[in-house]
């Protein structure tokens, strides 16, 4: 059996770490078997390594290896790719076409992102898994293939699994064994090695000196958090390699390689404020416009009361506090006025389901005839009616605008700018 360092020099993998070498110990010992294998970790940690160590130290080392991107490849047509499809089993298929499974037979199949596999592939591949066996699409006939499945997967498997997206049962056939691979964070040790590899081979590459960093550099090459992994700083340091004439590679000068870090990126700012004071805002004009709609309701009520009783000086004793919350006053002469302005207001506004009573008197029939000069003045629309309030709050406190704003029950500032806006 080759040592894990021998492993590392033939597979061209760098690194020291822990994590790392147990999982190359992994591999090494389960190739001899048949076992299925299921090699997680995050996105560009360099999972597609493990398959080919597994088929190379396998029986099956002489037998085909195939690898197949499940997430690159269409729902349509995943099925007819792995299995294969028989000639006239939908539009285009011109010819019979065999399929991954039947043509990797002896050897290694590596099913990359199997965790994107649609819930009718994954029920195929079950089959394969339990019993070898595997049905083209168009076709009836059973074949049986004889295939090492290695999978890799940078899902989160048991979520994929709560959420219906992904077969249990499936799930406990491919990971007979499971392989993790480490993030590149958690290989601080291995991050500066990396990238020397990385930064001598795009100095051959090239033609061009080899890219050093200093010391500030290194260590910001180690705090940074590598989401992108191994692919992520392969990518950084060829654009280095390329882009700078400098080659000796100060923090400063790398941190505009690195994204989310350095002054090169727009500023983050906070808009929680401003949503708070829009909030208030629509808060209060919510809250000006209901206290309207309720003493319109009022002087309906009010308005009501006189169509029925005819009496406009009961009706003022009977709704004193009524007519002091609409009009803002206890004066006894400003009673009567209103009381009076609301029997004019409600002679034109008569209801449907109530009929007003009919009343020869003289007096009563003038009355009549001035609410009917000067219907045409009278209104209740919520401007009128805002301005109305306003108006009467502000003589009431002799101008004092927080003091009418209280009694309002509105901001001082929105006062004010409906002062402004009815020019009071």
């Amino acid at each position: 059996m080759e040592s894990v360092q021998a492993i590392k020099q033939r597979f061209g993998i760098i690194g020291n770490d822990a994590g790392l070498n147990r999982a190359i110990e992994k591999a090494i010992q389960v190739a001899p078997t048949d076992i299925s294998v299921l090699v997680t970790g995050e996105s560009g940690v360099g999972k597609e390594s493990i398959p080919k160590i597994i088929h190379q130290l396998s029986h099956r080392k002489h037998g085909k290896y195939i690898a197949v991107n499940c997430g690159a490849i269409p729902e349509g047509t995943i099925d007819s790719e792995l299995f294969g499809h028989e000639k006239g089993a939908f539009t285009g298929a011109t010819q019979t076409r065999s399929g991954y499974f039947e043509v990797a037979d002896g050897g290694t199949i590596f099913l990359d992102e199997v965790g994107e596999l649609p819930l009718t592939t994954q029920v195929r591949l079950l089959r394969v898994l339990e019993n070898g066996e595997f049905i083209k699409v168009g076709s009836s006939k059973v074949q049986k293939t004889n295939v090492r499945i290695v999978a890799a997967t940078n899902v989160k498997m048991f979520e994929a699994i709560k959420k219906e997206k992904f077969r249990e049962d499936l799930y406990y056939r491919l990971s007979t064994v499971e392989i993790n691979i480490p993030a590149l964070r958690e290989r601080k040790e291995d991050i500066h090695l990396l990238f020397r590899k990385f930064a001598s081979d795009f100095a051959l590459k090239y033609k061009m000196p080899t890219v050093k960093l200093e010391d500030d550099a290194i260590q910001l090459l180690l705090k940074y958090r590598w989401s992108g992994n191994i692919r992520q700083l392969r990518n950084v340091a060829e654009q280095i390699s390329v882009l700078e004439q400098n080659r000796l590679i100060t923090a400063q000068t790398l941190r505009n390689y690195l994204p989310d870090v350095g002054n090169n990126l727009p500023a983050v700012i906070n808009t929680s404020k401003k949503e708070s004071d829009f909030s208030s805002e629509r808060e209060i004009l919510y809250k000006v416009l209901f206290d309207m709609k309720a003493d319109l309701n009022d002087l309906k009520k009010l308005t009501m009361e006189l169509m029925k009783n005819g009496n406009a000086q009961d009706v003022q004793k009977n709704n004193e506090g009524l007519i002091e919350k609409i009009y803002g006053s206890s004066d006894e002469s400003q009673y009567s006025n209103s009381a009076e302005e609301l029997e004019v207001l409600s002679i034109p506004q008569q209801s449907n389901s109530v009929e007003p009573e009919i009343i020869s008197s003289q007096n009563v029939e003038d009355k009549y005839h001035f609410a009917e000069e000067v219907e045409e003045e009278e209104t209740l629309s919520l401007h009128d009616k805002e301005l109305e309030l306003i108006k009467k709050s502000l003589e009431r406190h002799n101008g004092k605008r927080k003091l009418a704003a209280a009694e309002l029950g509105i901001s001082e500032r929105t006062l004010y700018r409906k002062i402004k806006q009815f020019d009071l």
